[in-house]
């Protein structure tokens, strides 16, 4: 299959899109982002990538990073994780506090923002002050590229208006389910969401979720089979926040969106994607992004249905 064909196919029959959509300027920092910009990065398991666009211009992952982190925690408390959050859908926005409330704290999903902040709390419990530079050495290690690091601007300009979060920590803290100071669970979880990285990049970190948790390339083991399955089905299906399903039905892959406007997605067996635009549609992931998994999916029949 001719994958640089089809990307450049893909590129060219979105052009319309970039009319729409918004970039996300509740954080001051993303708002001042181009919202012109647009990569999307193939990586099959032999190394050979295909892409279009700015894929080597980086962007803050934001919630993307929350796949990562995760899967630190699964390798380390799978048995007792669930005792801390589930893994069902919300169904409702990222940073809902009524449905927070009505759970007695409890995050629906690792993906939602309550939810991610447990997982760093949990982190943060093993690590202390480490665990910031667990988590991106990590990515590091995950993506063999040591040329990886945060954006200090849009992290401290998620500190300083990150109110939502605040108040969602805060709950979950009334609730007895976040243990360390909120002080320094945030400053770790606002640096995470602002780790910086391209399309080539991401595209690549996350491979060993298309093969079974073993990275093709280097042959290392981050999960077992039975985690990376489990992380593949909360990707599925909680994603997207409030939108998995609508994604799912489109482009029929597991992925994970972020803010910054960028997405990933598994072609599982076979390849590991990202797409990147900055302007979100109202459910606040890329607009443009989700219409070129969308379009890539019909186009080479990749999905797992």
């Amino acid at each position: 299959m001719n994958y640089q064909a089809i990307l450049e196919e893909i590129r060219e029959e979105i052009k319309p899109l970039f009319q729409k959509g918004k970039v996300a300027d509740y954080i001051p920092a993303l708002g001042r982002v181009d919202p012109t910009h647009f990569a999307m990065s193939l990586q099959l398991f032999d190394g050979t990538t295909f892409g279009v666009g700015d894929v080597d211009c980086k962007f803050s992952i934001q919630s993307i990073s929350k796949v990562f982190t995760y899967s630190m925690a699964i390798s380390l408390y799978q048995k007792t994780l669930h005792k801390r959050l589930w893994h069902e859908p919300s169904g409702n926005p990222f940073n809902s506090l009524v449905q927070l409330e009505h759970e007695k704290g409890i995050p629906r999903n690792p993906f939602i923002n309550a939810g991610a902040i447990v997982i760093t709390d949990i982190l943060r419990s093993k690590y202390k002050d480490q665990t910031f530079s667990k988590i991106i050495n990590f990515i590091k290690d995950i993506g063999n590229d040591e040329n990886i690091d945060y954006d200090k601007e849009i992290a401290l300009s998620e500190i300083k208006t990150g109110f939502r979060n605040m108040a969602l920590v805060n709950m979950m803290k009334s609730f007895k389910n976040i243990s360390n100071e909120i002080k320094d669970v945030m400053q770790i979880y606002f640096k995470q969401c602002s780790i910086s990285m391209s399309s080539k990049q991401l595209s690549r970190a996350m491979l060993y979720l298309a093969n079974h948790g073993i990275d093709p390339i280097t042959k290392k083991e981050f999960l077992t089979s039975s985690q990376a399955k489990r992380l593949n089905s909360l990707m599925l299906t909680c994603g997207h926040y409030d939108a998995s399903g609508d994604f799912a039905f489109r482009v029929g892959l597991p992925g994970k969106s972020g803010v910054g406007g960028g997405i990933v997605a598994i072609v599982p067996d076979l390849m590991s994607i990202c797409v990147w635009s900055p302007k979100l549609n109202k459910k606040g992931n890329s607009l443009v992004g989700t219409k070129a998994l969308e379009l890539f999916t019909t186009k080479t029949g990749l999905s797992i249905f």
